[in-house]
């Protein structure tokens, strides 16, 4: 199942969330059966494990990766907050003007966001945030190195962590942006909160937004 993208704040049908899209209908795709809310939450659970359980098997098997801390200040609050507002907004547009993108984007609202419960969110918000960010920019990135080549290699990692079929490839592309983007907010701060903040954010902004509107 296709884990939330930092940013999908989009609209099925005719109406609209951040800015006015293109009134589009998705059609379901007779391939996926529906999930119910326990399948999605059990499986947003599952995921999350096994991404903590990758990040520590690394740790594991080398130590001498320097993990990036967690400083808390108002500054980094504020920093994390204003980038995840920053990817909605940028999402959003790029739902308006890439049809292939918005396929992809109503298909996993459709199939994720629309059968949870509004307390829900939160765990949508906090589980991916928090796990995905630890394995790829917590992990992965300062493994590699925090170099252009680490932050690319990483950022195609975590894009094609969310590929559910040839016909989403828009999907990964849109997430390896994203993953470019906390990346470098990881290693221009040198703090791993930033990029975990900002992720929560923009997942938390794209559900409830999209739950409410409809």
């Amino acid at each position: 199942m296709k884990r939330p993208i930092a940013g999908d704040i989009v609209k099925i049908g005719e109406t609209t969330s951040f800015f006015p899209t293109v009134p589009e209908q998705t059609p379901p795709n007779p391939n996926i059966e529906p999930l119910t809310r326990t399948q999605i939450l059990i499986a947003m659970g599952a995921t999350a494990v096994v991404l903590l359980i990758a990040a520590r098997l690394w740790l594991l098997f080398d130590p001498s990766i320097t993990l990036l801390p967690l400083l808390w200040s108002f500054p980094t609050l504020l920093l994390g907050l204003g980038l995840g507002v920053a990817i909605s907004l940028a999402s959003s547009a790029i739902y308006q003007v890439w049809p292939a993108y918005r396929k992809s984007a109503d298909f996993y609202l459709q199939l994720v966001i629309k059968p949870l419960a509004l307390p829900d969110l939160i765990w949508l918000g906090l589980l991916p945030g928090m796990s995905e960010e630890l394995l790829f920019r917590g992990v992965m990135l300062p493994a590699i190195g925090l170099t252009w080549f680490g932050l690319g290699i990483s950022s195609v990692c975590f894009g094609v962590l969310h590929f559910s079929g040839s016909q989403h490839w828009s999907y990964v592309v849109w997430a390896t942006v994203i993953g470019l983007v906390l990346g470098i907010s990881a290693m221009t701060t040198g703090n791993l909160l930033v990029p975990i903040l900002a992720h929560i954010t923009t997942n938390l902004l794209s559900s409830y937004i999209w739950k409410f509107s409809n």
